[in-house]
This record gives C-alpha cells, structure tokens and sequence, in this order.
C-alpha cells in the first residue's frame, strides 16, 4: 500500500508540474525506477505506424507523431500507408519551405513554425517531423522542396524561429534528416564519403543551429550510411557530435526504415526506433512491431548482460523528456487548425517567397483595369499541389489553384485556360502516363493563346514521383511533357508573355532569351492562386530571392561537374568530390556563370545601397564586426530588398570558396524611403574547419567583405584585416 500511494504522488507532482525544468530530471529518474525493463523497451519502438506506447499502469501516455513540415499530414491507418478516412484531419497547407527559404525572413519564420505548431496541437501530436535542413547538392533531388537551400548560414537563420514557434505550442520539432540525406536515389543504402571540413562546414550547420540555438527537442536520423555506419545508429553522429559535442538532450528517431541492427540502435544513440518492416503487408504469429531492432532483440541483449541497462534508461530518459515537454506538459495549449490567421500566414509567406527572375520592359505588374483578355496555358494552372509528394503530402482545408487566383483578380478581364500538357495522375513510386493526347492539347493551347492580349504560361513541376517527391530524384534537368516545345512557341506568338515556373527545383531554360518574364513560384499552399495573382497584379511587390543557384546546364552544377561517382554514386557508395564548393560557392570560385545566381531576386521598384562600411578596418578573435550600409528605395512602389553580406579570403593555407554568405537583412521601404542597417558579423563566424586539428581555426591576414542584393550582385567590397 505504502509503494501504491508513493507511486500516484509521483504522477501526481509529474502531471502539476505544468511543463519540462531542470527540477523534472529527479523526477524522471524516480519514474524510471518504477519501470519493468520489458516496459523501458517498449517505449524505444513503434507500435503503429506514426505512436509508440505509453506505460498505461503509471499513466504514461502515448506519444503521436505526424508528418510534416509544410502542414499536418492526414491521418494514416494504424499499420498501413492508407488513408485512415477520417473527415476532421483537413489542414492549412503552407508554402513548401523552399519558398519559406526565398523569404530571406527569420521573423516570418517564426510566424509559419508557430502556426503550424497550433495545427499540430489541436490535432492532438506530440511530434511534427520536420523542418527538413538537408542541403541543396543537386537540383535533380526528389526532396529538395522540402528543404530551406544551398547555404549553411541561411538554412540555419531560418531554421530556428521555425523549430521555437512550432515548440511554442508543445509540439517538438523534429529536424531531418540527420544527416548527408542529399537525394533520393539509392538513399536507403548508399554510403556517403565526405571530408570532414565539408560536412562541418556545408551539412551539419543547421542542424547545430537547431540544437543549440533553437534548442530542438528531437531529431529525425537519415537514411543513408556515413562512413559504413547507417546515420540513425552512427557512432560519431549520433554520440561522438549530436549528444556529445552539441549536447542535445532531446530524442533521435529513425526516418521510418532506417534501423538496421539492434547492437549498433542500442549503442549509436538511436532512441526511437519507426517504421522498420511494416509496410502493412507484414504477417507473423505475433504482433510484427515486438521483432523491431529495439524490441525483442533489445530486451534479450539487456537480459544476457550484453549490453547496460543504464543503456536503454538513458533512451527511456529522453523519451520521457519530450513527453514533459509535450503531451505531459499541462500548461500547453489546445491548438487551433485551419483558422483566417494562418491562411493569411501562409498567404503572407507564399506572395514573399515568389522570386521574379526575369522581368524585361517591366513587363509586370499587369494592371487589372486596362487588361481585357489573359490565356493562361498550363496544366500547372490547375493541378493540386498539396497532394502528392511523398510524406509531406497535405489533406488541405481548401486550395487556390492559379487560375483561380487570376479570375478573381482580373474579374473585370476575359479568362482563357487551355492545359496545354497533361502529366497523368500524381502517384507516390509510381508514373502513371496521361491517357490525353499530347498533339490535341498543344493545339488548343495554341489556338487559346491567338486569342488572348496577354499569356501566362504556368508550368514547371509537379509533385510526382521522380519529380518533386520523395522515393526518386528527377531523371533530367528540363521541363517535363514537351514544356519546352509549347514555351517558345507561345513566347513567339506574343510578347505580352509571363512564365510562371511551379516547382521547388532548378530547372534548364533552352528558351531564356525569348520570354520576357518569369517568376518561380515554388509550391505555396492553400493559398497558391491568391499569392501568384497578388505578384502578377503589383498588389504585392515580390521580394524573394533564391536560396540555391540555377545553372545554366547540369554539368554546369558541381555535384554532377565530377562524374557519377559524385553523383548518384555506384549504388553502394558516393563521394562528395566538390567537398565545401556547394551551390554559388562552385559558381563564383571556379567562375561559371549560372543561370541565376544564389540571392538573386528581382523587384518592381529600385533599390539603392549606399554609404557601405564597417566599424573598423582591423579585428581581433572574438570581434563583431558591425557592418552598415544605407538602403533607399529610389521607385515609386513600395518594396523590400534583402541586404546580402558575404565574405572571402585570400591566400588562405586551404582552399576557400571566394566568398561565403556571413550576414543578411530583409528591409521595407516606402518609395523615396531611405534607412540605414547594421548587419553584425562575428570574426569567429570567418573560421575554417582545420582537419588537421579536428577543430575550428580563424586565419589572420586580409579578407573582402562583399555586400549586395545577390551572389553576383555585389554593390562594394570592403578590405579588413584580422590578428
């Protein structure tokens, strides 16, 4: 009776403890003293396909996951990929987060991750599998619209206010996937190969960012094998880095599948184990989830005396600390789900992430007064973005389409449609070809754009498989379904002519020089229609810039320069041969012009940077180097430009990119307005990963500071010096 009564005070003060604090440790370790070790085990693995189980006798609860990260993923059938067919698990899609990365805007961030959390709260999840941090190494990468860019640094100023906001509501964060996880192809098994210099310096970044800075309550463990070991059970990324040198104190999960040997799981730091075999086909005597590596397998190496025990409690303890933090905090809120706030954040994010990439003569805005007759011509004017996709596919409130978008905005104008291509239905491991006839769509398109005094062409890609979507990268650099073809046709047949590209990669552009217009729209949501209507319209002035480069031509991209041992690999392992020279990084040092370039982002007003400096000419270790310039928006509309500060050295002991992105800031302007910023910039940030050392080292002697509005748009360098 006595241990009975201990027992519910315990809970007790547990549940009306409110939320996580360093008190709650003792607290956890008493509870884990009341755990048989058959039930510490059972909470290191899955029993379904997104929960694991509670401890029903101590009222430890379950812990609910979702997919993510640009929405709460529809409810999945307890042990199978299909529908669980519920009518209230309809969400607000946001912008994918490339589109989020093109924002350049950390508070808009915040915004996004805080809005997305209060979804996933009122749906009742403890977890959100996302943001994804993975770099941009190749434009054929099935997965990269899920991700924020080429660049370490802005990956990594956008990747904390999303993880705070989203853990502002009691839901942690999950940041994926941990880590080299840079295509598709072969991603389940291939064995990335990489320096040191270039994984601490280009890959681990954001995700140091999110454990440090953003103080991120789980991580989700990459599919694929760094240096032999598979990433979610990898010795020195999981115990050597993450939990040792980051000191995360969090959960590491497997992407779903990613365990592969339950000495190496127990040992490499893996504390959830998802997915493994349960494709929704699995039969066996007994419950298939009790044969998982963490599972039975587990629990006999524990009994045998193989393995500590203190082993698996270490795993139960940061389990039981994101339960603290989320479904046992009773502090947290109820959430709230498709409500005017969000759709209005992700309107606000979609009409700031659109880059205008081209805009000859002014072409835009168009006036929705003077405009009598617009053709718009594209399948992707119509086709459902927020299905498909692979995980991160949506079960949306509602969605926008563009053509929607510019009926209502042009009500007074005459709107003209014509598909113009067909893709066939969006199935995730499978392409399924359209049964329309290619030659009769391109026709009518054709005879649709005669007729009209301004076209816009909306295409690009969509979100099936070995296009934007996970499973498969894409199989080529250009357009799908003879865009290319019925592009410079169109192009020819009028010069009021606008492209809008729809996709989350690069693509090749053979018919550049002869459309005036383009803007890259990426996938925006629910709100999709509305945001590309408000750019086309001038009701918004775009302000996104790109957070990877466009090459002219695949080769031109340094993951594919060095040849297929580069990329995809040999199906068993790859090296990554461009080693830190990543994105503008390869562009500007080895002096290939891209398409267009990282940062690059057009507006419908001018900027001017004026009266650039910093503080001083000399620094020291430790130093912040303040740099201002004054901005002044010298049009007649008002607008936002994003002020870019990179940094280079030469005559370094090691090879360096020419200049590397150290400092940025988005600023408003009203037309005529002008301000002056200050961008901080720490001497430390200017360091080298030294292998020789396996350690961080500043150079002294001279660097070039470069500010601009882009890579390639620089409007001065500064000299400085360090000691």
């Amino acid at each position: 009776m006595k241990y009975l009564i201990s027992t519910f005070v315990l809970l007790l003060s547990i549940h009306a403890s409110g939320q996580y604090t360093p008190a709650t440790e003792a607290k956890i370790d008493s509870l884990i003293n009341l755990l048989t070790l058959e039930e510490k085990v059972a909470m290191c693995h899955a029993q379904s396909k997104f929960s694991t189980p509670g401890v029903d006798r101590l009222g430890i609860p379950e812990l609910w996951m979702s997919d993510g990260p640009h929405g709460v993923r529809p409810e999945i059938s307890w042990d199978s990929w299909a529908h669980a067919g519920w009518t209230n698990d309809f969400s607000t899609a946001f912008p994918a987060l490339t589109c989020l990365a093109a924002t350049f805007n950390p508070e808009l961030s915040y915004k996004y991750g805080f809005a997305l959390g209060q979804e996933a709260r009122y749906r009742e999840k403890d977890i959100l599998l996302g943001p994804g941090v993975n770099i941009y190494r190749t434009p054929l990468n099935g997965r990269n619209f899920e991700y924020m860019g080429e660049d370490p640094l802005l990956a990594s100023k956008l990747v904390v206010p999303y993880i705070k906001g989203v853990q502002e509501n009691g839901v942690a964060a999950c940041v994926k996937h941990y880590v080299l996880n840079n295509q598709e192809k072969w991603r389940s098994h291939i064995n990335v190969e990489i320096s040191d210099r270039a994984l601490y310096e280009i890959y681990l970044p954001a995700f140091k960012a999110a454990v440090i800075e953003g103080e991120v309550w789980s991580i989700m463990g990459a599919y694929n094998q760094y240096r032999g070991q598979f990433c979610s059970h990898n010795e020195r990324l999981n115990n050597t880095i993450l939990k040792g040198e980051w000191g995360f104190d969090g959960v590491v999960i497997t992407d779903w599948g990613a365990a592969h040997d339950t000495r190496q799981s127990a040992m490499y730091g893996l504390d959830l184990e998802m997915g493994t075999g349960t494709d929704g086909l699995t039969t066996s005597a007994e419950n298939a989830y009790d044969y998982y590596y963490l599972a039975k397998p587990f629990l006999e190496l524990l009994r045998a005396g193989e393995i500590p025990e203190e082993v698996v409690n270490d795993k139960v303890r940061r389990i039981l600390r994101t339960m603290y933090r989320t479904n046992m905090n009773t502090s947290k809120g109820f959430g709230k789900m498709n409500s005017n706030t969000h759709s209005e954040i992700a309107r606000e994010v979609a009409t700031e992430g659109i880059v205008l990439l081209k805009n000859e003569s002014s072409l835009l805005p168009l006036d929705v007064n003077t405009t009598k007759t617009i053709a718009v011509i594209g399948e992707n004017a119509t086709r459902s973005m927020t299905i498909g996709g692979g995980s991160s596919e949506l079960k949306a409130k509602y969605e926008i389409s563009p053509l929607v978008g510019i009926q209502k905005a042009f009500s007074s104008a005459t709107i003209l449609h014509s598909m113009g291509y067909a893709s066939g239905p969006s199935l995730y491991g499978e392409t399924i070809p359209t049964v329309l006839d290619a030659d009769s769509l391109y026709k009518a398109a054709i005879e649709t754009a005669k007729k009209a005094d301004f076209i816009v062409f909306i295409g690009g890609l969509n979100k099936s498989y070995q296009q934007d979507c996970e499973g498969a990268d894409r199989l080529v650099y250009g357009l799908p379904y003879g865009q290319d073809e019925l592009i410079k046709e169109l192009a020819g047949l009028n010069k009021n002519f606008s492209l809008v590209l729809v996709s989350g990669n690069a693509i090749e552009m053979p018919w550049i020089d002869e459309v005036p217009t383009i803007l890259q729209a990426w996938y925006l949501g629910s709100e999709a229609g509305f945001a590309i209507a408000d750019i086309i319209t001038g009701k918004v002035n775009p302000s996104g810039k790109l957070p990877f480069t466009f090459p002219v031509a695949l080769e031109d991209n340094a993951a594919h320069h060095f040849g297929e041992l580069s990329y995809p690999g040999d199906s068993i392992n790859q090296y990554y041969k461009e080693d830190i020279l990543v994105g503008y990084r390869w562009h500007d040092t080895k002096e290939i012009e891209p398409l267009f370039a990282f940062g690059h982002g057009l507006s419908y007003t001018q900027f001017e940077l004026t009266k650039i400096g910093a503080d001083q000419k000399k620094y020291a270790l430790n130093d912040i180097i303040f740099l201002s310039c004054e901005v002044k928006n010298s049009g007649k509309v008002a607008g936002a430009t994003v002020v870019q500060v990179y940094v280079g050295k030469e005559k370094s002991k090691v090879e360096r990119a020419k200049k590397e992105l150290k400092g940025f800031k988005k600023i408003y302007l009203e037309p005529g307005e002008s301000q002056t910023i200050e961008i901080p910039i720490s001497i430390n940030n200017l360091a080298f990963y030294n292998e020789t050392i396996s350690g961080w080292e500043v150079e002294e002697g001279a660097y070039t500071i470069y500010v601009g509005e882009a890579s390639d748009k620089i409007t001065r360098e500064i000299a400085i010096s360090v000691k």
